[in-house]
């Protein structure tokens, strides 16, 4: 379970540029949940990934992962427990690396023996069995380097690096905004299916009102670094577009000004 209690960040404090970027976020997430979380630009959903994942400190409060403080704890220690993928499909993979290259790097996370002794039979044969899975053709393309790959097949590749060692955590920030409309629901579609398959505890973040409300079991909304509104079950089964402007306005008595947040 993560559980999140009075976290506060904000940015250059004490300048002109100061910028209150999350403000006292209490979330708990219990094992299992799929998270979507949305909110216009600035809300504060990558600074909550970032602080999660250890990017930034955190000014105060605590950050619990399995029972365990991991407040302290650097980013490549989180990395351990933590799963992420980025919405920039070039981050997250090798370019200069083949598809089982960057496979064979992310199942020997956390261990000392790298890539020097090579890539055994046995690790060839699960990676071509999980490639398999995503219908993509990529099990039959191994020795290609990613960099040859397109953006959704990439960000594919990305999601089962991230969960080839099962995560405590896994962190989607944005993973399908630099696709296209078809590539992104494939990328989605492959997502549910591992999130489900492995039983992860996933948050999501997106812009897609419609995918917010399709994809997990739960939803929050957030807005100048608060969480203004935490929705699931069957109640967020029963959402609309619409539903979800109206809590914002309510919540944050403001009219939702994102454009993108509308799509859907």
């Amino acid at each position: 379970m993560l559980k999140i209690k009075n976290v506060s960040k904000t940015f250059n404090p004490g300048t002109v540029n100061e910028k209150k970027a999350l403000n006292n976020i209490n979330l708990e997430v219990h094992d299992g949940d799929f998270i979507t979380i949305i909110g216009g630009n600035g809300a504060g959903k990558s600074t909550l990934m970032n602080m999660i994942a250890g990017v930034y400190p955190i000014d105060c409060g605590y950050i619990y992962l399995a029972d365990k403080n991991i407040s302290l704890l650097k980013e490549h220690q989180r990395a351990q427990m933590i799963g992420r993928v980025f919405q920039d499909p070039m981050l997250g993979t090798a370019s200069d690396m083949a598809i089982q290259e960057n496979l064979a790097m992310a199942n020997r996370r956390g261990m000392k023996r790298g890539l020097r002794w090579g890539i055994t039979k046995e690790e060839k044969e699960v990676f071509y069995k999980t490639l398999q899975r995503l219908g993509l053709g990529l099990e039959d393309r191994m020795t290609v380097k990613v960099g040859l790959l397109s953006g959704g097949q990439r960000q594919a590749l990305t999601l089962l690096m991230a969960t080839l060692k099962k995560p405590q955590l896994l962190l989607l920030d944005e993973h399908t905004a630099a696709l296209d409309p078809r590539t992104a629901h494939k990328v989605l579609k492959i997502t549910e299916e591992i999130v489900d398959e492995q039983k992860l505890t996933a948050l999501m973040v997106t812009h897609n009102m419609q995918d917010a409300i399709n994809i997990g079991n739960r939803l929050i909304m957030m807005h100048e670094g608060r969480i203004i509104y935490d929705v699931k079950g069957e109640e967020k089964k029963r959402l609309k577009v619409e539903d979800l402007l109206k809590k914002f306005e309510e919540a944050s008595g403001d009219v939702f000004a994102n454009d993108r947040m509308m799509l859907g």
